[in-house]
């Protein structure tokens, strides 16, 4: 395993209390993601670096973007569709409303998969709690099912791999900080039984946001260390890159040519030693030597 320290550079004029899910869009050539708290949703056009901010009226977890040209939203009450208008103005309409098992929960990580269904898990707020009530959840034309799979304190790290016969998951709470991986049935939509893949115990940072690069290998956030890590199919450590935050969030590649590194980051609630405080909460953006994929378009809308 080598440590890589490519240049990294911020390029977003936002500094987010909980940057997530940054999704690359092929079609208008943005990346977007979102600040869990704003509760925001932001794009920043790649031509011109310009960057506009949405205002959502629920927090957030995590986005994807449709066949429809809109964006699939996890909220706190479910999931939304959203088309945006002149920003601040985005126009939100439920998609399927979920029933938390438990109070003051919120969805979190989530994507699509190569079919075009939508998964996200949720979580208790307060991860200080360290309630296990979060579950994974899956909307299509038949609407949302589940929990598929439960258990979960911080769902993150979702995943698929590049023939979408494996799918990954983690949980990124402190006590847990492992990485799993399932068969999973693209047809159906069936997420196989869990299996041990990569204890992060042991390896800087706690798991948390993911990708998956052309060449099948998988990319997760170690937060709390200023790490990204590739791991190869086969769960070995291959590379592992410096970051000048303490807490990056999720990576997603995108760019012109799906060569380029987004990631997001979180504000600490106090500056670490070691970072750049200036860069808590940015949008970076590096370039990491391989190719990304494209991620799949939301098609599978409800049959109302």
């Amino acid at each position: 395993m080598s440590v890589h320290t490519p240049a990294v550079k911020a390029i977003s004029i936002s500094r987010d209390r909980v940057g997530e899910s940054p999704v690359w869009s092929v079609a208008n050539q943005c990346i977007y993601w979102v600040d869990i708290e704003g509760p925001f949703i932001h794009r920043l056009n790649w031509a011109n670096r310009h960057q506009s901010t949405w205002t959502l009226p629920e927090r957030v977890g995590c986005i994807a973007m449709s066949n429809r040209g809109t964006l699939i939203a996890a909220m706190e009450t479910g999931i939304f569709e959203v088309a945006l208008s002149e920003p601040p103005v985005a126009h939100v309409s439920l998609l399927a409303s979920v029933t938390h098992p438990q109070a003051s929960m919120r969805f979190n990580d989530g994507r699509c998969d190569p079919q075009g269904r939508f998964w996200a898990g949720t979580m208790v707020r307060d991860m200080g709690l360290a309630s296990p009530a979060g579950g994974i959840y899956g909307l299509d034309e038949n609407g949302l099912q589940g929990p598929v799979l439960s258990g979960y304190i911080t769902p993150n790290g979702m995943a698929f791999s590049t023939d979408g016969t494996t799918a990954y998951l983690s949980d990124s709470h402190p006590s847990r900080q492992q990485i799993w991986k399932h068969s999973f049935d693209a047809a159906t939509g069936t997420w196989g039984p869990q299996a041990a893949w990569v204890d992060m115990q042991a390896l800087p940072g706690r798991p948390d946001g993911a990708a998956v690069d052309a060449e099948g290998c998988y990319w997760i956030c170690g937060n709390d260390a200023g790490r990204i890590h590739r791991f190869s199919p086969q769960g070995d450590l291959l590379q592992s890159i410096a970051v000048p935050v303490s807490k990056p969030a999720m990576c997603a590649f995108g760019g012109p040519e799906l060569r380029h590194l987004f990631v997001t980051s979180i504000r600490p609630a106090s500056p670490a030693p070691g970072f750049d405080a200036t860069l808590d909460g940015a949008l970076l953006v590096l370039e990491p030597g391989v190719q990304g994929l494209p991620e799949p378009l939301f098609s599978r809308f409800p049959v109302r």
